[in-house]
């Protein structure tokens, strides 16, 4: 029969895109009253019954039965003598319940049918992947490499559920072949042309944050916090820790033995470099430590500007700007401080050297602070360094420090 054809075709559809049988039944029925309305204007004199054991329906007609004369509808009236067809013992006024086959119904009908079920499940299943996905905004998911394009990744989950995982939300020297298994965090679930577009990253602080939980058990059981989370993926990452517990050291934990604990993510996340810091209020002490490794020998604090002057020796510099200036920049983004540095200096050498400020007339100002930005805020301390290190941490043109230190120079001869 191709009406059980047509229960058993959804069926099958409704286990392979995992819609509860309920719902599945629920969109039959509805369905099903819809073409009932399209042929008979109305609905509400029909039952009809899903089989779910046998995987078949059945559709039951009920009419009054009135005189042959009076019959005004056909559908929901029945003459006398077709009801006593039916049961001899049918009088005026009775209910006749008669089966309807739909195959009587013709193939128009059929496909109207099938169309509509065919609608109503994908909108359920997009529905579906929607809600779980939206549920899922900010954990972490596992996924199998399907697809690679030039600015995304096409991921597929357990269920075969399409995910996107963009350039951008990639670590750089992220590489994958096709069926390669990655993890990522669920960041974004949207509607895009009427389907759900669920958006993966591995560059984002909650990505990481995740990967603590992971590894670590007293961040999973609460008994130490994550303050906050900084980083420039694939390269370095600052995160500020919090323990409960005063028996707990939350740097400690966070590490693990020999460093089992943190090697993990580090691998996760291509080899980036781990700062765990212990989070305090003391913000001077905050400063010194997010600056880890380098050594500094005072701070000032600006609380109205939420600045800090960070004074250091000369060794000690390159180690707390670090490689681009990215490990003062990170530092600063960690505690709320936009930081300077200084060279703690002899006094008869601090009277000789020159704030480069006093070069504005000669030196555009945006040249000045990108030396600055590397903690060069003297003519000398930018003539100690050589023209290849200034233009790898400044991102200078080597002709334009050139003209710099020759304006430098001038002003000691």
């Amino acid at each position: 029969m191709e009406h059980i054809n047509l229960i058993d075709t959804f069926s099958e559809f409704k286990e392979l895109k995992n819609i509860d049988r309920v719902t599945l039944i629920r969109v039959l029925e509805d369905s099903f009253r819809s073409v009932l309305v399209k042929l008979f204007g109305t609905d509400e004199n029909f039952d009809v019954i899903i089989n779910t054991d046998k995987g078949d329906f059945e559709i039951w007609r009920n009419r009054e039965v009135v005189a042959d004369e009076d019959v005004d509808d056909e559908n929901l009236q029945i003459g006398l003598s077709e009801a006593r067809k039916i049961d001899a013992d049918y009088e005026i006024g009775e209910e006749v319940t008669d089966e309807v086959k739909f195959l009587d119904f013709g193939r128009r009908a059929i496909l109207s049918l099938r169309q509509n079920l065919s609608t109503r499940i994908m909108d359920l299943q997009k529905d579906s992947i929607y809600n779980k996905y939206k549920e899922k905004v900010g954990e972490i998911v596992i996924g199998e490499v399907y697809q690679i394009w030039k600015k995304e990744l096409l991921v597929l989950d357990d269920e075969g559920n399409e995910l996107i995982l963009p350039k951008s939300e990639q670590i750089p020297g992220d590489f994958y072949r096709k069926g390669d298994t990655l993890r990522a965090v669920v960041v974004r679930v949207e509607i895009k042309n009427n389907n759900p577009l669920i958006i993966l990253s591995r560059v984002a602080e909650i990505f990481l944050e995740r990967l603590f939980e992971l590894e670590v058990p007293e961040i999973h059981d609460g008994l130490i916090t994550i303050k906050k989370i900084v980083r420039q993926p694939g390269e370095r990452a600052k995160v500020a820790v919090e323990s409960y517990d005063d028996r707990i050291d939350p740097v400690g934990a966070c590490v693990g033995m020999k460093g089992s604990r943190i090697h993990g993510i580090v691998r996760e996340l291509r080899n980036e470099n781990i700062d765990v810091v212990n989070y305090t209020t003391n913000i001077q002490l905050f400063i010194q430590r997010a600056l880890n490794p380098a050594k500094i020998t005072s701070i000032k604090v600006f609380e109205e500007t939420k600045r800090a002057q960070i004074y250091l020796q000369p060794e000690e510099v390159s180690l707390a700007i670090g490689k681009g200036g990215l490990n003062i920049r990170l530092a600063g983004q960690l505690t709320g401080y936009e930081l300077d540095v200084f060279r703690e200096t002899e006094g008869e050498e601090e009277e000789e050297d020159v704030s480069l400020d006093e070069f504005s007339d000669e030196i555009e100002e945006w040249i000045i602070d990108a030396f600055k930005a590397i903690g060069c805020d003297t003519a000398k301390s930018v003539l100690d360094l050589t023209v290849d290190d200034l233009a790898k941490r400044t991102d200078l043109e080597e002709e334009t420090i050139l003209d710099v230190i020759s304006v430098l120079k001038s002003e000691f001869e």
